[in-house]
């Protein structure tokens, strides 16, 4: 199903990396390592914000109702006027 290396085919992944990099493994390993820290670090961060959102949001959604501020909605107004007629002009256009 999935590829999963042996040891022997570690050894030569290592051997061929050693051979690719020779002096320079040790500066590569280290940059590697330093690139894994930060993601990390960006990883955590993010995570902290997405829990600080959370928490800001449900302390919001669980306010009382006596704090939060009564929202109105317009009441609907009947005309007061009588309704006018429109009826069709022989131009085309309708007329009141």
């Amino acid at each position: 199903m999935g590829f999963s290396p042996g040891p022997m085919e570690l050894i030569i992944i290592g051997m061929i990396a050693l051979l690719l990099f020779g002096k320079r493994l040790p500066e590569v390993a280290r940059s590697l390592g330093k690139g894994i820290v930060e993601f990390k670090k960006g990883v955590s961060g993010i995570e902290d914000e997405v829990k600080s959102a959370s928490n800001s949001s449900s302390s919001y959604r669980s306010r009382p109702a006596s704090d939060a501020q009564e929202v109105t909605t317009p009441k609907f107004e009947p005309p007061t006027s009588e309704p006018v007629a429109v009826t069709d002009t022989a131009d085309g256009e309708k007329s009141e």
